[in-house]
């Protein structure tokens, strides 16, 4: 086959896409590598199916636009480190052919190259023995063969075979490989992409991996849940796989520029396992950190914020591993599990009766399925579930339907009511009471946040500019302002009356001690009447969350 069109390479890419989905459980069983976010094969399945979505939909014949719609739809789709490199390929590859309408083996290969050489820049670290070996393997391989035949087939079925054989070598580049008898999960990945293409141009049947194709799979198979015996928890030392994305905004770009190179830089302080991806709209970020806060933080002053996952590594790694099994503890006869952002307030419901403290809120709101983990490894007979969060209150109750055990949501929509409704809580009452008794002494509490306003809006006669603080209360934002301290002092007088006997000021991760001492100084001198409680609460995004009670 001497050429190929926009038309012929959506078809290599809808069996690529299938061929990866159809092994995907087998990718994910092999991941070891670089720390126990053990979903690999779903994580670039589903980077595959988006930017096959994304080709099917914009199929033409020209080439150049047929890459450049994969390239939007795996951008869109990434997820997880390969995920991301492997989106990183084809966006070099997009790039390189661009203005093609039809591409020969040559030009193929040098396309292949190109998708490599930009996979490595995107990488912070970029480490052999991984999908980007494989990639770089098959591609010098491919321009090779190249200098001897523009044939398209020819030079796939070099690309096939040179993948293969490099897969195989990734345990000799890795000791982790080795040790534990299995070959990289990326690289294993991207050869089913690349066997899948192959077939669409031969036009034959996908290949059939056997059940079992040597004793290391034989292994594998049996033991997949415990391949990462080799290492301990305790060794992670980034602990949070964080994933988003930076829809640009033009306003905050004028005061803060981005540069893809000098952004990355930047994030490399906050972790490890960094991945940095953009285009003129967005940008794509995968970290291992062990401050994801941060990472949200620093990343917003350059646009809004979407697409945030959050992972807690150490919990996938003690599940993988099966260390519950070894860890099990008698059954308690009530847990209390909560939702919140920061590690003092994390400490501080704890303090007063949490069982667990699910890390999630306003721009990480937990899966039912997070929630049920959370429950089942914490081992009791009746749960109560406090969401402290409107957008989570529906994953809890499903939640809670699916327990199999006595549990109950109170339906708290705040961290200060969830505070409150914990204090409220009798261990001797069951578990509807208890439902009923804390969710009236949630709806006692006044709760007041400020936070920075994303872009210029206006709300309930309210000017509000892009970077201002907002003072909300109860969920309606009542006064704007571009100084933190000026819009505190005036969302406390619109919250705090006569009536009010305790005030607690959570101060964020942004807010020094100095700051928070301003703010408890002018309370105990304007409303002398209340008692004021201060907490560095370490909280992303809100400086300030205020409980009035």
């Amino acid at each position: 086959m001497k050429f190929i069109d926009g038309v012929k390479f959506s078809e290599m890419v809808k069996l690529g896409a299938h061929h990866l989905y159809e092994n995907a459980d087998y990718v994910d069983s092999l991941n070891v590598f670089p720390v126990p976010d053990g979903d690999t094969g779903t994580n670039m399945n589903l980077s595959m199916s988006s930017g096959a979505k994304e080709i099917e939909a914009h199929t033409v014949e020209h080439i150049g636009e047929s890459a450049k719609a994969l390239s939007k739809g795996l951008l869109m789709g990434a997820r997880g480190n390969s995920g991301v490199i492997l989106s990183q390929l084809f966006r070099g590859f997009g790039k390189a052919i661009e203005e093609e309408a039809t591409i020969d083996g040559k030009q193929f290969a040098d396309a292949l190259k190109y998708g490599v050489e930009t996979a490595y820049k995107a990488v912070m670290k970029p480490v052999e023995g991984t999908i980007l070996t494989v990639a770089k393997d098959a591609a010098n391989a491919a321009v090779e063969k190249a200098e001897s035949t523009t044939d398209v087939i020819e030079v796939m079925e070099t690309v096939v075979t040179e993948a293969k054989a490099s897969l195989g070598r990734t345990p000799d580049l890795l000791a982790v490989l080795k040790e534990v008898g299995v070959v990289d999960s990326g690289g294993q990945g991207l050869v089913y992409v690349y066997e899948g293409f192959l077939a669409s141009l031969k036009g034959e049947e996908l290949p059939v991996r056997a059940e079992v194709q040597s004793m290391d799979e034989l292994v594998n198979a049996e033991h997949h849940r415990n391949v990462q015996d080799f290492m301990s928890t305790e060794d992670i030392v980034f602990g949070y796989c964080t994933e988003f994305m930076v829809k640009f905004e033009q306003e905050k770009l004028q005061n803060h520029p981005f540069d893809e190179t000098n952004y990355r830089e930047a994030l490399s302080e906050y972790g490890d396992s960094l991945l940095v991806i953009s285009d003129d709209d967005m940008a794509k970020v995968h970290i291992h950190s062990e401050a994801p806060g941060d990472v949200l933080t620093f990343s917003q002053k350059y646009g809004s914020l979407i697409n945030i996952k959050i992972e807690n590594m150490r919990q996938q790694h003690i599940e993988i591993v099966g260390e519950q099994a070894s860890k099990k503890k008698e059954k308690h006869p009530y847990a209390i599990v909560t939702v919140a952002m920061g590690s003092g307030i994390s400490a501080l419901l704890k303090s007063v009766g949490a069982s667990v403290v699910i890390e999630g809120g306003q721009t990480m709101n937990p899966s039912t399925q997070d929630i049920v983990q959370a429950i089942e490894e914490v081992g009791a007979e009746r749960v109560l579930i406090l969401p402290n969060n409107k957008n989570i209150i529906m994953a809890a109750e499903q939640a809670a339907e699916h327990l199999g055990i006595e549990a109950a949501v109170v339906p708290t929509k705040t961290v200060p009511e969830g505070l409150s409704a914990i204090l409220a809580f009798n261990p001797e009452a069951d578990v509807e009471t208890n439902k009923e008794a804390m969710a009236e002494a949630a709806s006692f509490v006044t709760t007041a946040q400020v936070t920075h306003a994303v872009r210029d809006t206006a709300i309930d006669g309210i000017e509000i500019k892009n970077g201002e603080f907002m003072g909300i209360a109860n969920g309606k934002i009542v006064t704007a302002n571009p100084s933190l301290e000026d819009v505190t002092k005036t969302l406390l007088t619109k919250v705090i009356d006569e009536d009010a006997e305790i005030i607690t000021v959570l101060y964020g991760e942004d807010v020094s001690e100095e700051e928070a001492l301003k703010i408890e100084a002018y309370i105990e001198e304007e409303f002398d009447h209340a008692d004021v409680e201060l907490y560095p609460g370490k909280q992303p995004l809100y400086p300030y969350i205020i409980s009035v009670e």
